[in-house]
């Protein structure tokens, strides 16, 4: 009941795990008759009322999937939903939504929405900026600004090239991973190097 009340304040953001254009259309009605904040979750079929969703005001982070399946309501998934939702004004995140899709393909999922028309502007933004802002975060991460928390990878070339290596990463102002370090590399590269001790290797079979 506590947190209940924090969400009709106005304190606490209900995040909406949604598929069905007529279910989006439902927390948008719940939201204009109550007043509470909400951000949209995966959102498949927010092509059909994107307009309805700007005209809300409702942020959405979405998933995109390039092999669509596995239950009904997402049946109408649409690569394209970030480039209809950023065209009609909404705010837009991107999430991968481990294990549905790997979040080592988080890059990827926007490179998708960027063949499917949206601008990489707007792609590169739903990686960062876009989902600080929808956890009221956007003080501390999401951009390269002074004062946040200096989270941050630096790349090898264009953030959406499937060629493009995560060269290090740094996490309140500490590196963190360095491709150049060897032993770093072997966490980047993967294979059975990652679990061989330099002395013996274990294989069990199963």
């Amino acid at each position: 009941m506590e947190a209940l009340l924090e969400v009709l304040d106005g304190r606490r953001i209900v995040h909406f795990h949604t598929h069905r254009h007529d279910d989006i259309l439902t927390v948008l009605r719940l939201k204009r008759e109550f007043g509470f904040r909400v951000v949209l979750h995966h959102v498949s079929e927010a092509w059909k009322v994107a307009d309805e969703i700007a005209a809300a005001g409702v942020p959405c982070s979405i998933i995109i999937l390039d092999a669509p399946g596995g239950k009904l309501e997402a049946t109408e998934i649409r690569m394209e939903n970030g480039a209809v939702l950023e065209k009609a004004g909404v705010d837009v995140a991107i999430h991968t939504d481990d294990l549905i899709t790997d979040s080592r393909w988080f890059l990827r999922s926007a490179a998708l929405a960027v063949r499917a028309g949206m601008s990489p502007e707007k792609a590169l933004e739903a990686l960062t900026l876009a989902g600080a802002r929808m956890l009221d975060l956007a003080d501390r991460i999401g951009s390269l600004d002074p004062g946040k928390d200096a989270d941050f990878i630096i790349l090898s070339g264009d953030p959406f090239s499937i060629y493009t290596h995560v060269e290090q990463t740094w996490v309140e102002g500490q590196k963190v991973f360095d491709r150049a370090d060897p032993e770093d590399r072997r966490y980047a590269v993967g294979g059975t190097g990652v679990f061989d001790d330099g002395d013996t290797f274990v294989h069990e079979a199963h």
